[in-house]
């Protein structure tokens, strides 16, 4: 089968490998869409932490797919399906109580064993959900990425009417103010690189989009550039009370400099959020089939998988002078 494959770190191609055979508890997935984002760009870069990567490796941890045979309790062959990235132990301390993204066990699709840009993958049965008949396959490819902002926003509680800043005008930044906006802010600001994702980020939700630093303070700041610049911007634009959340990863070792009175004397929660549990995951897929989550505008570049190095270039940014959200690769 064709495998897109980052063989060490500076080095991805398109591969014929052997197929995946399955085992006890794993079931045959084709897949059909997947997103690639930062992240993979880390991974093809080498940038990303050892502890949380296994190379060679197929790329693909955003993605959505069909399933080869009967599934119990998820559907028929055919059945459209999006499956849990991070496969928890479910046995450890960490698990026990819910936490499944800090399983003592790691282990991950697209980071530490094959991701779904290729024509075939085996996956854990437990962690496949069915996909609504009516659900957009450009909807459900989003999951996964809506996973990770979800856990962040809803880890501790938010009250309504807050004033929002997003920092950054990727995808997840532009996911952040998709779904920021369930929970009834009083306005949401957008603070982004490109006037050209302009566009995309009042689609997602926002009320205010600028290419300006900010000025003024906010009751919640999410920090989506994964930049130091971007970290620095976000803990100096919290308003007392209020909290940060870093959802940008920048590359692994990255240091930024604050002072710790000032998060004492304004009281300011920063919580970092890694990956997504399993409730949060299962959350973001009900509220998809219910039609309450439709991030398919947000694809705005799609490839087929013979042309994956290409999609590489586009999510770099080559062109810049066009609004880039998600970047997709067809396998079907």
């Amino acid at each position: 089968m064709r495998a897109f494959v980052v063989v060490e770190p500076h080095d991805v191609q398109l591969l014929e490998l052997p197929e995946p055979s399955e085992v006890e508890g794993e079931v045959l997935v084709s897949p059909l869409l997947a997103g690639v984002c930062g992240t993979d760009l880390e991974l093809i870069d080498g940038t990303i932490d050892p502890a949380y990567v296994r190379y060679p490796l197929t790329l693909g941890h955003e993605w959505v797919g069909r399933l080869e045979r009967d599934l119990d309790g998820v559907g028929a062959a055919g059945t459209t399906v999006v499956v849990e990235g991070v496969i928890p132990c479910s046995i450890c301390a960490a698990c026990l109580r819910g936490a499944t993204n800090l399983c003592e066990v790691y282990d991950e699709i697209g980071f530490t064993r094959a991701g779904a840009i290729a024509d075939h993958i085996t996956v854990p049965e437990r962690l496949v959900h069915a996909i609504a008949n009516d659900v957009a396959i450009e909807d459900a490819v989003l999951i996964e990425p809506m996973a990770v902002v979800w856990r962040a926003l809803t880890r501790l509680p938010l009250r309504v009417g807050l004033r929002v800043a997003i920092i950054g005008d990727g995808t997840v930044a532009l996911l952040a103010a998709h779904l920021v906006r369930l929970f009834n802010p009083q306005d949401t600001k957008v603070f982004g690189r490109r006037d050209e994702q302009r566009d995309l980020a009042l689609r997602a939700g926002a009320d205010e989009f600028t290419t300006s630093k900010p000025n003024d303070t906010f009751d919640l700041v999410i920090e989506a550039s994964g930049s130091v610049a971007g970290v620095a911007s976000s803990i100096g634009s919290c308003a007392r009370g209020g909290m940060v959340i870093l959802l940008g990863l920048p590359p692994h070792g990255t240091v930024v400099e604050f002072s710790p009175d000032h998060l004492v004397n304004n009281d300011i929660i920063i919580q970092g959020s890694f990956g997504y549990t399993q409730n949060a995951f299962a959350d973001v897929v009900a509220r998809v089939n219910a039609h309450d989550l439709q991030p398919s505008f947000l694809v705005t570049h799609r490839f087929n998988l013979e042309d994956s190095p290409a999609a590489v270039v586009a999510l770099r940014g080559t062109d810049s002078n066009e609004p880039r959200g998600k970047v997709v690769i067809s396998a079907c």
